[in-house]
């Protein structure tokens, strides 16, 4: 009995149910109701995520480490999905930190070919998901640790869904640090500084640090930063972008069940705090200024004082 409701699990039964055709439709009506109103609202430019928890989901249902991280694969595709509906343009995803080169050569090996796989699956063809929907995929870090094989594969794929009109971009922190990538900023100026590209040290600042990132400077600000699984940390992820105005959250789930509800739920609550924000900016804006000078007022001009009360103990 035990071995039944264990293999008899929540997933497959949703997965049973989700085979009939009413109730798909039914779900993709529901999906796109709630998108349509996600888009009335303030809607995020750009949110990133950490995505957390695929060896736990794996060693919850007793998988091998691999199908572990394909379910996370292919969670990431849905909410992609989700993300661009909506209207979201640059989604920033944290693919591989450098830190994980301390795991088992087996998992790295897993981790980078799929990484390079499932890229390649939704960009390959022109009725890809990554190129029918125009978007555009960025490899963010060090690439100096990407094998040979694997870096032409991945700036492959960069040059074939590179689309300057395309207003859909997925960033690929790929292996990343923030540490890593603030120090590649400051060697950078250090050397532009050297040969004589900034001839003012005091032209650098916070705006000539972030354009020498692995990013860029035509990356908008960071408007939501999520993590999965619950564990409430950035482990070194983009932690100069998340500085200012940024809203991180933490939900309790693993990847590979981060959806629809969870990412809708998310962008909701961001919508409708960002709404509060934006209305009380606007009464702010409205408020009559203090003048600076006061005008005369004759003494014979000012109201009768009020009768003189007091009060006696007796």
């Amino acid at each position: 009995m035990r071995a039944y409701s264990q293999s008899f699990s929540i997933n497959s039964v949703v997965a049973f149910v989700l085979k009939f055709p009413l109730i798909g439709y039914i779900i993709g009506f529901f999906e796109d109701y709630v998108i349509s109103i996600v888009r009335t609202g303030p809607v995020p430019k750009h949110v990133a995520m950490i995505m957390d928890g695929n060896r736990t989901y794996a060693k919850k249902h007793r998988l091998p480490l691999k199908e572990g991280h394909f379910a996370g694969a292919n969670a990431l595709v849905k909410v992609l999905e989700c993300c661009y509906k909506v209207g979201i343009e640059q989604v920033t995803i944290y693919a591989f930190s450098l830190e994980n080169f301390n795991r088992t050569k087996e998992e790295v090996d897993t981790l980078f070919g799929l990484l390079r796989d499932k890229l390649k699956m939704i960009s390959d063809y022109e009725d890809s998901y990554a190129r029918y929907n125009k978007v555009r995929i960025r490899i963010i870090g060090n690439r100096g640790f990407i094998p040979p094989d694997i870096l032409k594969d991945l700036e492959y794929i960069e040059e074939v869904t590179k689309n300057k009109s395309s207003k859909k971009i997925l960033n690929v922190c790929f292996p990343y640090t923030a540490r890593d990538e603030i120090t590649h900023a400051v060697r950078s100026v250090a050397k532009k500084r050297i040969e004589g590209k900034i001839q003012n040290r005091d032209e650098i600042d916070a705006k000539v640090i972030e354009s020498n990132f692995y990013f860029g400077d035509d990356v908008p600000p960071l408007d939501i930063l999520i993590r999965t699984s619950g564990h409430t940390r950035l482990s070194d992820f983009l932690l100069w972008q998340c500085n200012t105005n940024c809203t991180i959250e933490f939900p309790d789930v693993l990847w590979p069940d981060f959806g629809f509800i969870s990412i809708m739920s998310i962008l909701l609550k961001w919508s409708y705090y960002k709404t509060l924000q934006l209305e009380e900016e606007a009464i702010r804006g409205k408020e009559p200024q203090v003048q600076n000078t006061v005008s005369t007022v004759l003494l014979k001009e000012l109201p009768q004082p009020p009768p003189v009360a007091t009060v006696t103990q007796n």
